[in-house]
């Protein structure tokens, strides 16, 4: 079985991926700067390093077959307010992609974003080909293309092969960030006020089954598919982000009020993903419609509210 190097292992994804993969019986060690606060377990497994560092990476074992590399900072508004954090991403990855090929490890999987597609698209459906520089919206989006340039440039230069994925609106357990979803469910169970950020916004949103799944079937395929990259997302339609928050309103019975305001700088207002290409050489199928999704969410986060925390 393969012995994989996980980034951001103590992430949403992260960790739920790194359930699974020990699951299925794979030799997973775990990489991150903060400890796993959601399944201890995995505290075991996992180095706390933080990439950024070069010198921090020599203390890493060399022998791995595969890298997935999820550690990112993820919140894009943030990146807006401190463009620094991207260059944190882009000194990241170099990071990894040096560390790869110093260390003969000649296969990655790189966690992208729905970013690279920024807003200047009519189409409904965005396929993998539609990624433009000049459309990244924030320093979010640009530390991710600028991700996936570099590891293009380690495959020419380096032999390094890769699968570029890139998620769209992950939501589901293991996240108390302020991504819309997780946010609203606190604010909701508290009554208080959902903002929404741009009135007309419409989104694709993944449950995190569907997206671990993703990842597992490239691993599985991984020589088949090497050099490609995958939309990872759900399987129905984009969904305004005024009906998410009034189906959480629903499902809390919160009184919650929802305000509208402007769309904030930097942020896509528009997405929904073509997965043909995922569907036909991944196998990738997703499961679980938003409305089961969150209902899933809800419910673990009312676990969570009253101290769920896995030893």
């Amino acid at each position: 079985m393969l012995k994989i190097l996980l980034t951001g292992s103590s992430g949403t994804i992260g960790t739920r991926l790194f359930e699974t993969l020990i699951h299925f019986g794979y030799d997973v060690i775990g990489v991150d700067r903060k400890e796993n606060i959601w399944n201890k377990s995995l505290n075991k497994k996992t180095l706390k390093l933080n990439l950024l560092s070069q010198a921090n990476l020599v203390k890493l074992p060399a022998n791995f077959d595969l890298i997935i590399h999820i550690a990112a900072n993820a919140r894009v508004y943030d990146l807006v307010k401190n463009p620094e954090l991207a260059l944190e991403n882009m000194v990241t990855t170099f990071n990894v992609l040096d560390f790869a090929r110093k260390s003969k490890v000649n296969k990655i999987i790189f966690s992208s974003s729905r970013e690279v597609y920024g807003n200047s698209f009519d189409e409904i459906l965005i396929a993998e080909d539609q990624a433009r520089i000049e459309h990244c919206e924030s320093p979010y989006s640009a530390s991710k293309v600028s991700a996936e340039a570099l590891i293009h440039a380690y495959e020419k230069s380096f032999g390094l092969s890769h699968v570029i994925l890139r998620f769209s609106n992950v939501y589901g357990m293991y996240d108390d960030s302020d991504r819309v979803i997780p946010l609203w469910i606190r604010q909701a169970l508290k009554n208080e006020n959902l903002l929404i950020y741009g009135g007309s916004k419409v989104l694709d949103f993944t449950y995190i089954d569907d997206a671990v799944n993703g990842l597992v079937k490239t691993i599985e395929r991984f020589d088949k598919i090497k050099s490609e990259t995958f939309n990872i997302a759900s399987n129905g339609k984009g969904k305004a982000l005024i009906y998410v928050a009034n189906k959480i309103k629903e499902l809390l019975k919160s009184e919650s009020k929802i305000i509208v305001k402007e769309n904030r700088p930097g942020e896509v207002y528009k997405f929904q993903a073509d997965i043909s290409k995922a569907k036909k050489l991944l196998d990738y199928e997703p499961k679980v419609g938003l409305e089961e999704g969150l209902v899933k969410t809800v419910r673990w986060y009312r676990q969570f509210e009253g101290g769920l925390i896995i030893e």
